[in-house]
């Protein structure tokens, strides 16, 4: 090429793009215009077969003009529009899994248990309301008097992103938790957790201390008994109550403990359903109460 400028039928016969199309592109403000013929007519010179290139390149990846425009007037970068179309893209393969993973779940069991399932799965179809759903449940229900930090803790505990990449056992699991908050009465346990921590942050960090240990002694399949993990649990609700770690203190925790409803049947199926959305990263309370009850009674007799 050794002219300088262009008219529209000659840029649509050089790219191979319909001069309808060239001519869209001028009108939308794509191509830049160098100059105008005697006759009035556009001119383009050799930056308009470079933004045709580019433009005939992003379209190749579905994307609009809109924001091919904003690309080529300099309002958006090349990098900005792809870490967006990237996010969009993976925002929508996850849609796409949840979708895959909510089908098989439907495609098992017989036509009553088709319909159970339906119920619930139908509860979590929009991800990111489903996630708000379940966090904005327990930071309702778990007390404002909790230091930050713990109630984040436990929130992120009780409330688990969904599963980034769904079976149908996972999206099942997540989709019961959200069928668990809104049984009545099921949340009654919080303010038995909360009187039993209602001394501030010095019991937290304790009580984080041994929730700590008692993972650890969990994970290495330890048995329940009288130790330092123990030792820690009690001291935390000794120096909440401004009492002695004694025999005598020891006995009233174990009442306490034993009869509170961390042992609700619902609330050990939500620490179950949290395991298996988490696939077990969770240190499940119930278990971990559990075990810490019968170390405690071991402890004292």
């Amino acid at each position: 090429m050794t002219q300088d400028t262009w008219s529209i039928g000659e840029l649509a016969a050089g790219t191979g793009l319909p001069v309808k199309t060239v001519r869209y592109y001028s009108d939308s403000g794509l191509l830049p215009v160098a100059s105008r013929s005697s006759g009035g007519h556009r001119r383009y010179g050799p930056e308009a077969w470079e933004r045709i290139r580019l433009i005939r390149r992003l379209r190749a990846l579905d994307t609009p003009i809109a924001t091919i425009t904003q690309v080529v007037t300099g309002e958006r970068t090349l990098e900005d529009l792809v870490s967006s179309e990237l996010g969009a893209v993976q925002e929508r393969l996850a849609e796409l899994r949840w979708r895959e993973a909510t089908l098989k779940a439907l495609d098992h069991g017989d036509g009553e248990e088709r319909l159970r399932r339906l119920e619930v799965l139908s509860r979590v179809q929009r991800l990111p309301e489903a996630r708000h759903t379940l966090t904005g449940h327990w930071y309702r229900e778990l007390s404002s008097a909790m230091p930050r930090r713990r109630l984040d803790i436990m929130i992120a505990m009780l409330a688990p992103e969904p599963p980034q990449d769904p079976t149908p056992v996972t999206a099942l699991a997540y989709a019961e938790l959200h069928l668990l908050i809104a049984t009545p009465g099921f949340t009654r346990w919080t303010q038995d957790y909360q009187e039993e921590m209602r001394d501030g942050p010095a019991f937290y960090a304790e009580i984080d201390e041994a929730a700590t240990m008692t993972a650890a002694a969990l994970s290495q399949g330890l048995v329940p008994g009288a130790g330092p993990v123990v030792d820690a649990f009690v001291s935390a609700h000794a120096r909440a109550r401004r009492e002695s770690d004694t025999p005598a203190f020891r006995a009233h925790l174990h009442r306490l403990v034993s009869r509170s409803s961390a042992f609700d049947p619902r609330l050990e199926r939500y620490w179950s359903l949290v395991g298996t959305v988490t696939d077990g990263r969770v240190l499940n309370m119930t278990v971990a109460h559990r075990w810490l009850t019968e170390g405690l009674y071991l402890s004292i007799t």
